[in-house]
């Protein structure tokens, strides 16, 4: 079938990838993608906030299966535009992509279903906003109620800091901080079924041992060593079924990724927050991991048939990702400066470790910085130490002027 990938980012490049080595995939579209991802499928300019321009591109091309990685697209309702054209999206609808454009609707959903979560105060006014600050007491965890690219949550000591976060968002949700390691499940459902993907981790903050500033994410690891085997069934049976089940009772069925972000407490696990596609920078080590064809599975949940869906294969090896940032990421990054060291990843490093493109572009000859988060270097190995060594030797040969990246990425579990 001809594939359409609607994105431009390092997810969209891993999707990409594993979709170009898929053998029932006999051409591969993105739009509008990047310099890596040119390398493995053919680009097209788009507007992919413009659902029926995306439509009338699926359309021109003969796609079988669009597939809509990035949150705004989604929340836009370009999914529904693909499907209105009668193409197969892989994608919820925009009714149900509230579940990540809105952490009110979100915590109402859980509410619904009984799915296990932090206590939450939605918020309007500096009166509400105090009050909530006041009952939780630090850490404080304030979230943007809206759509914020991964970096609308502040958790902080510092009560000036939090207030002046919640004051700066229309409507926020202020919540109880949930101690103990996080995890990142993804399933994929077809609004009945539920498929769950193997856990990640990703490491969220800019600088090594968990400071600085949050950011879209700055590396990823999986599998989980220290996670308990049973807990994507538990995660499937108390959280990912419940809420797709809530969904589906609502009338807004969840057709597509399902995202839960987990914290592993003292009192048990707790959903941190949803997301309705796939995660940067989980999806590079998930994907890394999994042995079945991925365009299949995508198409049987955008038609509704995954209780067809065989078993998914998954490698026994681990895959670690490090992210390679711009010069003052997350703040507003320099771009446009060349990257080089590609070739030589490629040559002495691959298949065990490639590079996986996020913010680039093509400028002439030369492959330039675009965006915040530049690169995801991307490495597996028969253990995490192994996969971890092979990720930071392939970083070690990229240069990019002024470029950032953490060097403590699966460090305490690749020890444990």
């Amino acid at each position: 079938m001809k594939v359409l990938v609607i994105g431009g980012g390092a997810r969209e490049h891993a999707l990409c990838r594993s979709l170009s080595l898929d053998p029932d995939v006999t051409a591969l579209h993105c739009a509008p993608g990047n310099a890596g991802i040119a390398e493995v499928a053919e680009l097209h300019p788009v507007d992919q906030l413009d659902g029926e321009a995306v439509a009338r591109l699926a359309t021109e091309l003969g796609a079988g299966l669009v597939v809509v990685g990035p949150e705004a697209p989604l929340v836009a309702g370009v999914a529904d535009a693909v499907r209105a054209a009668g193409i197969p999206a892989f994608g919820p609808s925009r009714e149900a992509a509230e579940l990540e454009g809105s952490k009110a609707f979100a915590k109402d959903v859980m509410a619904g279903a009984g799915v296990p979560t932090a206590r939450s105060y939605v918020c309007t006014t500096p009166e509400e906003i105090d009050e909530a600050l006041d009952a939780f007491g630090a850490p404080y965890v304030v979230k943007d109620d809206g759509l914020a690219a991964g970096k609308g949550v502040v958790v902080t000591d510092d009560l000036a800091q939090a207030r002046a976060h919640a004051l700066a968002c229309d409507r926020v949700v202020i919540e109880e901080f949930l101690d103990g390691p996080e995890v990142s499940l993804f399933a994929i459902t077809d609004g009945t079924t539920v498929l769950p993907l193997q856990p990640a981790q990703d490491f969220k903050r800019a600088l090594d041992d968990d400071e600085g500033p949050n950011t879209g994410g700055m590396g990823a690891y999986s599998p989980l060593p220290w996670a308990d085997p049973k807990l994507v069934e538990e995660v499937l049976g108390t959280v990912l079924q419940p809420t797709v089940d809530e969904l589906r009772r609502r009338g807004t069925p969840f057709s597509g990724l399902l995202y839960a972000g987990l914290a592993i407490t003292g009192r048990g696990v707790r959903v941190i927050e949803f997301n309705a596609r796939f995660g940067d920078p989980e999806t590079q080590v998930v994907l890394a991991r999994l042995r079945t064809p991925l365009a299949g599975v995508l198409l049987n949940a955008a038609n509704g048939t995954l209780d067809d869906q065989a078993p998914l294969n998954w490698s026994d090896e681990a895959a670690v990702t490090v992210v390679v940032a711009s010069h003052n990421y997350p703040e507003t990054p320099r771009t446009g400066d060349p990257i080089d060291g590609l070739d030589e990843v490629a040559e002495k490093d691959a298949p065990h470790a490639y590079v996986l493109h996020a913010g680039t572009k093509r400028d002439g000859d030369a492959v330039v910085s675009a965006g915040g988060r530049v690169l995801s270097v991307t490495a597996t190995g028969t253990d995490l130490a192994q996969a971890r060594e092979r990720a930071y030797a392939a970083v070690g040969r990229i240069r990019l002027d002024g470029s950032q990246h953490r060097t403590d990425i699966a460090r305490k579990a690749s020890e444990a």
